[in-house]
């Protein structure tokens, strides 16, 4: 049979795509790349780009390319069968990696490329591609005794298995519970949007009703909006218990002893390497050079913001005792902070929904980036998704050039991983037969259209949307063609969110909005008091939000450098540590986030959670340049586009923003855009 994954040319061929063909075709391509490995080494005594590297990343890419349909497959329309045979590549594909990255003649054959001639004549992306090779070298323990090596071998495929593991635990978790409701009464509150979503569930399981799931757009709503206490602490218990010891699903998907591992794994790996701890091994590849460095930046943050935080939760809890409520809980903090949003600046994320229907939206950033960069994006018809709600787009530039190509997959539903995401499907690089145009995934889980209107979205919808586009836009306006470090490849993880959250920025600004926002029924634009409304609500509560997030990234980030061998991972009690440091908010006892933070376990911000912060100065301080010249200022884009988004991973980030900005970022901006700059 003919196996759709080793589909050389063109877009994958998602339809023909069966769970039977992922093995085959792996294990295929790792044959090859090992052969094609020997095949270069032994051909040649003296090696520069063409016999060496160019080949390299060629086989590279095909293996990327077939790879990544099944890795997307997985996290978008999950079943066992492809589960199964995904988990049983996982280890192939590590050992794999951890053998060329510990293959002697290959790092030979790099360092005498670096040590010589061509190395000097070679443009700075291909400098990077080899310099990042020997880093990457040493990062996979080159260096050591064959007997550690092993080791670090063997700890590779273990932590790629658990971190899956983990991931799958939270899926299953996510969709094992739901609440089926036939009492209408015990509905108060929520918002016709929020019925409808959970009639349409319950139909599609065939029970009456109205569902809720712990799907985020089904869940959300019932935390900020239900009068029904009872059902509110039912949900939030649900959903900070998943994958733990607690709660209605307890020990079936607990991630605890998975956790210990990977944190047990990821120690004695750093340390393997030479490095004191986890922390220490991910700033190898980081703009932040020091832990001292990050703990003190996220320390200074939390001081700027804990008294604020603490006054907005003080406020909260005073309008709470208005209403007759004195007993503060964590499920009650969401529902009482949007009574009292409400009452203070008469504006809900509700109440905007039908001015951010789906086709403006999605219309409308693709007004704005044209704005900004000159760029044409139009959708493109009759191309193989993976899902009937799945579209696909190219971009073309102003003389026709197609830029990039990208599929949007908006709904939540079940078996789709949550969260919202861009991922890689073929990378831009220079072939024998021109350049290989860049494709994206971007990936959400918004509220789906309900009977026959369009999708409507919260304004926090929109602003998800726009963040994840603008990964997207790094990915696909990149000029680098070599594959290496080109759109968000080698560049310095705490940077990689740069071009995200500057896209946030233009969800806010009037100009933006007019061309974002419009009445799904009449059309009409956002009307000048609901805006203003809008702005003054803008930072309502943002210290409180800052701190959740320097929670989140503390807690990261003093597990993986406060990790001891002889006492294991303190995890929770980490957490409380950080907490009762920073947060002005303490969950109940029972709470588990551990066990669901995706983003730490299961993704690649291990020890790299701070790095949202980080490039929230960098990216508030380049909004700032627009805001200085109109946000809309073509040279301003243009400046952008070819300081930022073009240049990938070809150049230090730090040296691309003092490009783009004239001086280093200053923190300023990122407390004026917080409302705490005083």
């Amino acid at each position: 049979m003919s196996n759709p994954l080793l589909n050389d040319g063109g877009l994958p061929r998602f339809s023909d795509i069966r769970p039977e063909h992922v093995k085959p075709a792996v294990e295929q391509l790792l044959a090859e790349g090992r052969a094609l490995v020997e095949k270069l080494l032994s051909e040649n005594n003296s090696y520069d780009w063409d016999n060496l590297v160019a080949p390299l990343e060629a086989m590279d890419d095909r293996l990327s390319r077939a790879w990544s349909p099944v890795g997307h497959l997985n996290a978008v329309l999950n079943t066992d069968a492809l589960r199964a045979v995904y988990n049983e590549c996982l280890p192939l594909l590590s050992e794999y990696g951890t053998e060329l990255g510990q293959h002697e003649g290959l790092y030979r054959a790099f360092r005498q490329i670096a040590e010589g001639e061509e190395y000097r004549r070679m443009d700075t992306a291909q400098r990077k591609v080899i310099d990042n090779a020997l880093r990457d070298f040493r990062l996979s323990g080159i260096e050591l005794e064959q007997a550690q090596r092993d080791r670090y071998k063997e700890i590779m495929q273990e932590l790629s298995k658990l971190s899956s593991k983990y991931s799958d635990n939270v899926l299953d978790a996510t969709t094992a519970w739901h609440k089926q409701i036939t009492d209408e009464q015990l509905l108060a509150g929520l918002p016709e949007s929020a019925r409808s979503l959970a009639r349409q569930t319950a139909e599609q399981r065939e029970l009456d009703g109205w569902v809720f799931t712990l799907e985020f757009p089904s869940y959300y709503p019932v935390m900020i909006y239900s009068e029904n206490r009872a059902l509110r602490e039912e949900l939030y218990t649900a959903y900070v218990t998943r994958a733990s010891e607690n709660g209605p699903t307890a020990g079936v998907y607990d991630n605890g002893a998975n956790m210990q591992q990977i944190m047990a794994l990821r120690h004695e790996a750093a340390q393997l390497l030479g490095f004191n701890n986890y922390a220490e091994r991910s700033l190898a590849t980081k703009m932040a050079e020091t832990t001292d460095q990050v703990i003190s930046f996220l320390n200074d943050l939390a001081e700027r913001s804990k008294a604020a935080g603490e006054l907005e939760l003080e406020e909260v809890s005073k309008f709470a005792a208005t209403q007759g409520f004195e007993d503060l809980q964590a499920w009650d903090i969401p529902y009482y902070s949007e009574q009292l949003r409400q009452q203070k600046y008469s504006i809900s994320q509700e109440e905007l929904k039908p001015w951010f229907p789906e086709p403006r939206v999605v219309s409308g950033l693709f007004a704005i980036v044209e704005r900004l960069y000159g760029l044409q994006i139009n959708a493109v018809e009759g191309i193989d998704t993976w899902h009937e709600d799945v579209r696909f787009y190219r971009i073309n530039d102003a003389t026709g050039n197609t830029r990039g190509e990208f599929y949007l997959d908006l709904y939540a539903r079940p078996h789709k991983r949550g969260g919202a995401w861009m991922d890689e499907c073929v990378c831009r690089r220079r072939k024998a037969d021109g350049i290989q145009t860049p494709v994206a995934y971007l990936t959400c889980n918004f509220s789906p259209p309900i009977g026959d209107d369009p999708a409507l979205f919260t304004h926090d919808e929109v602003i998800t949307l726009f963040h994840e586009f603008g990964h997207g836009l790094q990915h696909m306006l990149t000029q680098i063609d070599h594959a290496g470090v080109s759109g968000i490849n080698g560049v310095a993880w705490d940077a990689v969110e740069l071009p995200s959250q500057f896209m946030e920025n233009w969800c806010w600004e009037r100009d933006a909005l007019d061309l974002i926002a419009g009445h799904y029924q009449s059309g009409e634009k956002i009307p000048e008091e609901l805006y203003q409304r809008m702005h003054k609500a803008k930072n309502f509560q943002s210290a409180m939000q800052m701190l959740r997030q320097l929670e989140f990234a503390l807690f990261d980030f003093h597990m993986h450098r406060d990790y001891d061998s002889k006492q294991g991972a303190r995890i929770h009690e980490t957490l409380e540590d950080v907490r009762k440091q920073v947060a002005v908010v303490q969950p109940p006892e029972f709470n588990r986030f551990e066990n669901g933070f995706t983003h730490i376990f299961g993704g690649g911000y291990a020890a790299g959670y701070y790095s949202y912060k980080w490039a929230e100065v960098l990216s508030a301080d380049a909004f700032s340049a627009f805001e200085e010249t109109g946000i809309f200022n073509r040279d301003t884009g243009n400046k952008f586009l070819h300081s930022i988004l073009e240049q990938g991973g070809s150049r230090e980030p730090m040296e691309l923003f003092v490009e783009f900005r004239g001086r280093e970022p200053q923190i300023d901006a990122l407390l004026r855009h917080s409302g705490l700059a005083a």
